[in-house]
């Protein structure tokens, strides 16, 4: 099995090719997909296929630095380039408004590029990330994002790796998937697909929950926060923050999932997330030519906070 390539590019900032792919109708609302640190577009496959079916262009990219996207000639892997990218690819995609739908650091994209009125997007979905997170879950990522410079020997070490980082996961029979998240070196030897350089900046968390606080507040457009209920990086207190700062945020937490929510549970991620926009999102197709135009929808008559088996 080799690396899918990825089916579409665009000019990001200062010229750094971000790298993704689609589903669904170009025609029909849509939705922007990005992944959390070290991950690649394929995180979002099935909620991108599950989004297509559903009548909407889902997008998903590899960040800069990740998967088949340009690594920064400048090393910059910051919080701003990565909304400034996101900035480009929309105007790329037509300038439509956009959900925005990111995982952990996708969210926090997504987040500041919302709060601080960067995109103008339709509504946003946070991925177990909020501005307040657990700083011991949030080293575990570092340490398993930091582990092995050097490479793996083989696949099989690899998946041991994740295997130890992930235990609540089943492994699956066969390790040819890990071939999506993993480049071989001339060297023999299999290294993640992302730019070292992005673990080695690491961000001063106090600054960037100043930072994201703010943003929060200043969110006006429906929006959900989804939880993996077995996460150790977003905890029930900092969605409680988050609802504090954000108030008509809805919530779901989902049950038998971590911190990658849509790899874990994908099936009830992309339900969730199709029902959440059928109900406070409204498109009309016939507003803007067939590209469309969508207006808020009345908030749920349910309780915003669902706790998902």
């Amino acid at each position: 099995m080799h690396r899918p390539d990825a089916t579409h590019r665009w000019r990001g900032h200062n010229g750094v090719m971000i790298a993704g792919d689609m589903w669904g109708d170009p025609d029909g609302p849509l939705v922007v997909l990005q992944h959390g640190g070290g991950q690649t577009r394929h995180a979002w496959k099935g909620a991108g296929e599950a989004l297509g079916r559903s009548g909407y262009h889902a997008v998903s990219i590899d960040t800069r630095g990740h998967g088949d996207s340009d690594w920064a000639a400048d090393g910059d892997y910051s919080t701003d380039a990565m909304v400034e990218d996101l900035a480009c690819l929309v105007e790329a995609l037509g300038n439509r408004r956009p959900v925005l739908v990111g995982a952990s650091m996708g969210g926090g994209t997504s987040l500041a590029a919302v709060g601080e009125g960067v995109v103008d997007a339709l509504a946003l979905v946070l991925v177990d990330i909020a501005p307040h997170m657990d700083p011991a879950g949030v080293d575990k990522i570092r340490s398993f994002m930091t582990q092995a410079p050097q490479g793996f020997s083989s696949l099989d070490e690899a998946a041991a790796a994740i295997a130890s980082y992930q235990p609540h996961r089943r492994r699956p029979p066969s390790n040819d998937g890990l071939l999506k998240n993993l480049r071989l070196g001339e060297d023999g030897r299999y290294r993640w697909h992302w730019d070292p350089l992005v673990v080695s900046q690491q961000p001063d968390l106090a600054k960037r929950e100043e930072r994201l606080d703010a943003c929060a507040r200043a969110v006006t457009i429906p929006t959900l926060l989804v939880r993996g209920a077995l996460s150790d990086v977003l905890t029930e207190e900092g969605v409680t923050r988050f609802r504090e700062l954000c108030p008509h945020a809805e919530y779901v937490n989902v049950s038998g999932a971590a911190h990658m929510v849509a790899g874990d549970r994908n099936d009830v991620f992309a339900a969730s997330v199709i029902d959440f926009l059928g109900r406070r999102v409204a498109f009309d197709p016939a507003a803007e030519g067939t590209s469309g135009q969508a207006v808020h929808g009345h908030p749920s008559h349910i309780d915003p906070i669902v706790d998902v088996p």
